[in-house]
C-alpha cells in the first residue's frame, strides 16, 4: 500500500480509525493458570522447518490472587516461565512460576503479603508499625523477559533483583541483586548486546542528592563459573532534569557507537513513591504523565562514557519499545514506537482488562496508541553550526533536526508507516534480525497490530516503501513475535517468526505459531492442549 504522509490526511485516519465497538471479552487472557512442570507434547499442524533446533522462552504473569486477595494491575501478576522446545519439527511445551521470594511467601501465607507496582499488600496484623513499614520493597517478582548476562540465562523485571534460570528446565537458581555489585536500585528488563557479548543496561540509583541515571556495562565473560554480574561497571550517570521526579523507562537505545536514553515525560514523584506504604498506596500512585515538558534524547558514548553536551528535544511523547539505532552520514537514526499520550500504564488495570461490552470499547477507545517514527539527531553539533535550519540533509528523510541555541537540537519525527497501519491500532512489541541488523541500517521491523488491549495480529513493516505484511485471525491474539534467522541465511528476512497465540474464546485454545519470515505466510503451528495468560517478553535460545 502506497502511503500518504500528509498530516491532514493522517489526522482524518487516526479519527477515523480510533474508536472501536463490539471488541470480544479477553477477560480469559488475564486469569491464573496451572503451570506445567513437565515438558508435554503438542499437536503439529503443517510443517515447522528442520532447521529450527532450541526452545522459545517467555516470561509474563500467570496467577493474579492469593486466597481472598487479588493484584490490581495487570504487571503485578506472579511471573510464569514458558518453555517451547522446537527440534526435528516437533514442539514440546512446559511452564513453572518463577519461586520468588513473593511468590513463595505469597504462598505460605495464601494472602499477598508483598507489595507490586499496582497492588498494596495489606498490612500483617502480628507486625509493628516499623517492621511493616520495612517490609520488602521493590518486588523480586521478574515477570517481564528473559535476559542473558554473560551466557547465563536471568528472568528480570525493572527492580534491583533478577533470578538466574536454568533454560532446560525452567528451574529458579539463584536470586541476584544489582545493588551488590554496583551502585544502582534497579534496571530495565531490556539489556542490549554487543556482538562480542558485552552487553549494556540502564538503571537508577537513589541518594541523599536525588536520582540518578546510570548507564550500566556488564563484559562478556566469567572470571569464576559461579560469576553473576561481577565486574559490572556504570559507564556514566545523568543528572534528570528534576531530581526529585526522573522520568520513568521501560527501554533505551543502542547504536554502534553511543547508548541512547530517552528522558520522556512519564515521571515519577519520588516522595509519593516512598510515602506510599505510609498512605495506604500503591507505587503506581506515584508515577504520573507531565504533556508540559518535552522529551529529551542523551547521547553517551559508549567507549568512553562521555556524556553529550548536545541535548536533543522533541515535543511530548511516550515510548516503552525501541525498534533499532543506527549511525548514517554523520546522523544517528533512533526508531522506536511513540505514543503522544503517557497515560497508557493506567488503563491496563486486571478489572479493565476483564471489561466486555462497552465498558471494554471504552477503555480501548480511551488508550493512546503507539506507531513506529523516526529520530535524525545529526553528530557533529558544533558552535560552528548554524541555527534555525534543517540539519537534515538526508534526502530520503522527511524528519527535521534544527538546532536552536548552542547545546539544544530540536527534532521533529518521521513516520515509519503509511496510513493504513492505523486501521491496525499501530504497533507495539516490536522485534528486527537483533543478530544482524542491530546498531546496523536494516529494512525489516515486526511487531503486534494494536486493534485490542492486547496484541491481535501479526506486522511485518518494510521500511524501504512503508507497506506491511499482515497475519491476522479474527478471535486470536499473538504474542511480541521473535524472529529466529536460517542458517544459511542470505537475506535480512530469511528465517522465521515465532508467536504464541492464545484463543479466549476456546478452552485450551494455544499454540505456537510458525510464519515464514519472507512471506510472512503460515508455515505450521502447534496446538499446545493447556490455557495460558498473555505475557510480555521472550527470546529464542538456540540449542
Amino acid at each position: 500500500v502506497n502511503t500518504n504522509n500528509s498530516l491532514t490526511h493522517s489526522k482524518l485516519v487516526w479519527k477515523q480509525y480510533t474508536t472501536l465497538k463490539g471488541l470480544e471479552t479477553i477477560a480469559p487472557l488475564v486469569r491464573s493458570v496451572e503451570e506445567t512442570p513437565e515438558p508435554i507434547s503438542t499437536d503439529v499442524h503443517g510443517t515447522i522447518p528442520s532447521w529450527i533446533n532450541g526452545s522459545l522462552l517467555r516470561n509474563g504473569p500467570g496467577k493474579f490472587e492469593f486466597g481472598n486477595t487479588h493484584y490490581n494491575h495487570w504487571f503485578d501478576g506472579m511471573a510464569m516461565m514458558h518453555q517451547f522446545r522446537i527440534s526435528e519439527g516437533q514442539v514440546t511445551y512446559m511452564s513453572r512460576f518463577l519461586h520468588s521470594d513473593a511468590y513463595t511467601k505469597n504462598s505460605e501465607q495464601d494472602r499477598i503479603v508483598m507489595s507490586e507496582f499496582g497492588t498494596l499488600a495489606m498490612p500483617d496484623p502480628c507486625k509493628n508499625f516499623f517492621q511493616r513499614f520495612l517490609s520488602r520493597f521493590p518486588t523480586d517478582n521478574a515477570s517481564v523477559s528473559f535476559v542473558k548476562y554473560k551466557s547465563d540465562y536471568y528472568v528480570s523485571t525493572e527492580t534491583n533483583f533478577m533470578y538466574r534460570i536454568n533454560p532446560e528446565t525452567l528451574e529458579t537458581l539463584e536470586k541476584v541483586d544489582w545493588s551488590k555489585f554496583i551502585a544502582v536500585n534497579g534496571a530495565t528488563a531490556h539489556p542490549h548486546y554487543d556482538p562480542d557479548g558485552t552487553t549494556y543496561n540502564m538503571g537508577n540509583s537513589y541518594g541523599s542528592k536525588g536520582a540518578l541515571y546510570n548507564i550500566i556495562r556488564v563484559p562478556p565473560e566469567k572470571s569464576e563459573a559461579k560469576d553473576t554480574l561481577q565486574a559490572a561497571k556504570v559507564l556514566c550517570s545523568i543528572v534528570p532534569k528534576d531530581k526529585s521526579h526522573p522520568s520513568y523507562y521501560h527501554s533505551f537505545a543502542m547504536s554502534e557507537n553511543y547508548v541512547v536514553f530517552i528522558e520522556q515525560p512519564i515521571k515519577m514523584d519520588l516522595l509519593k513513591i516512598v510515602t506510599c506504604k505510609l498512605r495506604g498506596k500503591a507505587l503506581s500512585e506515584g508515577i504520573y504523565w507531565d504533556p508540559k515538558l518535552e522529551t529529551v534524547f542523551h547521547l553517551v558514548n559508549k567507549h568512553t562514557g562521555e556524556v553529550s553536551s548536545v541535548k536533543y528535544h522533541a515535543k511530548a511523547f511516550s515510548t516503552f519499545h525501541q525498534i533499532n539505532a543506527f549511525e548514517e552520514d554523520g546522523f544517528l537514526m533512533l526508531d522506536m514506537c511513540c505514543s503522544d499520550d503517557g497515560q497508557a500504564i493506567n488503563n491496563y488495570l486486571i478489572q479493565n482488562l476483564r471489561k466486555s461490552g462497552d465498558a471494554l470499547d471504552e477503555v480501548y477507545n480511551a488508550t493512546c496508541r503507539a506507531f513506529p517514527r523516526r529520530f535524525v539527531l545529526p553528530l557533529h553539533v558544533t558552535s560552528e553550526t548554524p541555527t534555525g535550519q534543517n540539519l537534515n540533509t538526508r534526502v530520503s528523510s522527511q524528519a527535521t533536526c534544527v538546532k536552536t541555541r548552542q547545546d539544544k537540537v530540536f527534532c521533529q519525527h518521521e513516520d515509519l508507516h503509511g496510513d493504513d497501519l492505523y486501521e491496525f491500532g499501530g504497533l507495539e512489541f516490536p522485534m528486527i534480525n537483533y543478530s544482524r541488523c542491530n546498531t546496523r541500517p536494516y529494512r525489516y521491523f515486526y511487531g503486534c497490530g494494536f486493534r485490542h488491549m492486547v496484541g491481535d495480529s501479526l506486522l511485518k513493516m518494510d521500511l524501504k516503501d512503508k507497506t506491511f505484511k499482515v497475519w491476522y485471525q479474527k478471535g486470536f491474539y499473538p504474542s511480541e513475535p521473535v524472529f529466529v534467522p536460517s542458517p544459511d541465511a542470505k537475506d535480512e528476512d530469511d528465517g522465521v517468526i515465532l508467536s504464541v497465540v492464545l484463543t479466549p474464546s476456546q478452552d485450551k485454545g494455544t499454540f505456537l505459531l510458525v510464519l515464514d519470515g519472507k512471506t510472512f505466510e503460515e508455515l505450521g503451528r502447534a496446538n499446545v492442549p493447556v490455557d495460558m495468560a498473555y505475557g510480555f517478553h521472550g527470546t529464542y535460545a538456540s540449542a
